[in-house]
């Protein structure tokens, strides 16, 4: 793709890179009021904004991919956004110039970035040839319907290893487990075998220990071997573990820690020591006013909180309210983060655990209170009308 002749149109440029959850408000904000003497790009790799919150559903068949996302294009059309289909592989933010995948550049005037972290594939050593990442999100899925086809051919049952000890891991545990026991060939045979390897700490690990006990007590419900132990190599057949045994592995599904992307790295922008855009209470760069991040590529320097989608989806109201404050030259606002969240982790057959501060609580409600929150997200940014003319 040559690079983006921006010499014929005046205006000035907005870019959002990536097609997060907080560009997904931006979008949706746009159809409802234009940015004056604004010319707006997105540019993201996917047509679709898989939700992450209902990623662990899909893997156990309660949603079809379709169900679980969000159609950029036409939220993109109704804001007058044009859309790249692409991604960023270098930033130069002293000349406000984006390097594309496909060889293109685009400038800017003002950027907001919402491309999510990234998992290394080089890590651990074999992952990229023989793993699944569950990032990104829209190429495991590919891949789980390549493994869903294996399974379902019949033959031995798989040895499947989820590695990441975290909500994702146990909760895409419970669901592969729950999804493996349907495709079973025959009613009552055992299908594959589903384990769990946390990296050392106990499921669950930083969250309240009635949390973490029911997590415990459902995966031995369900038959989830949990191994205490770390994996340094993964192999045909078999995962190396940091103990020195190995454990039977035919498919090893990576939900570890993210990573942050590497064209960060040059970009003049300021990162914490991880490489995330540093930023502050107003989203804004620490090093760069023209530039926004927000969801897992940021790093907040004045508060501390989880990489968890929910506080991407509740950072879309104040970044695009700061971006059209940029725009007027006037005075940003502060977005202060919820002290508390309420958590909701899905345990493969339509139950849920609840979490709140010290509180929680389980049970088949739980699921279709997720359910519910999570279909009327996908519902509200899945119509590409204004928000004024949305019913209420």
């Amino acid at each position: 793709m040559a690079a983006v002749d921006n010499s014929a149109n005046p205006q000035r440029r907005l870019v959002l890179l990536g097609g997060g959850h907080a560009h997904v408000h931006v979008l949706q904000d746009l159809a409802r009021q234009p940015i004056p003497d604004f010319a707006v790009t997105m540019i993201t790799p996917f047509a679709r904004q898989m939700y992450s919150g209902m990623v662990p559903g899909l893997v156990a068949g309660h949603y079809t991919a379709d169900q679980a996302s969000i159609a950029l294009p036409p939220l993109a059309q109704a804001a007058g956004v044009t859309m790249l289909q692409d991604a960023a592989v270098g930033l130069d933010a002293g000349a406000c110039d984006l390097q594309l995948q496909s060889g293109g550049r685009v400038s800017y005037d003002l950027l907001s970035i919402d491309t999510g972290a990234v998992m290394r594939r080089d890590e651990p050593p074999g992952a990229d040839e023989h793993a699944l990442f569950v990032r990104p999100i829209e190429h495991f899925v590919q891949g789980l319907d390549t493994l869903l086809t294996r399974e379902s051919q019949g033959g031995e049952p798989l040895d499947i290893v989820v590695v990441g000890g975290g909500a994702a891991g146990v909760e895409l545990a419970m669901a592969l487990q729950h999804r493996m026991r349907q495709a079973a060939p025959r009613p009552g045979q055992n299908g594959s075998r589903v384990a769990l390897l946390t990296g050392g700490e106990a499921p669950l690990a930083g969250y309240p220990a009635e949390v973490m006990q029911r997590a415990a007590d459902t995966l031995k419900d369900q038959h989830i071997a949990v191994f205490l132990d770390t994996c340094i190599e993964v192999r045909v057949g078999h995962l190396m573990l940091g103990s020195g045994a190995r454990l039977a592995c035919d498919t090893a599904v990576l939900a570890t820690g993210a990573q942050s992307p590497t064209w960060l790295q040059g970009s003049g922008l300021a990162l914490d020591g991880r490489g995330f855009v540093q930023t502050g209470a107003t989203l804004q760069s620490r090093s760069h006013a023209n530039v926004f991040a927000v969801g897992d590529v940021s790093s907040r320097v004045d508060v501390q909180h989880p990489r968890s989608g929910v506080y991407a989806v509740r950072a879309g109201p104040p970044l695009v309210a700061n971006l059209r404050l940029w725009v007027a030259g006037q005075s940003l606002k502060a977005h202060t983060p919820q002290q508390r969240t309420l958590n909701l982790i899905s345990c493969g057959q339509r139950s849920a655990i609840v979490s709140w501060g010290n509180w929680s609580a389980q049970g088949r409600w739980a699921w279709w209170w997720k359910d519910h929150i999570d279909r009327a997200f996908i519902k509200r940014y899945s119509r590409a009308m204004p928000l004024s003319t949305q019913p209420a």
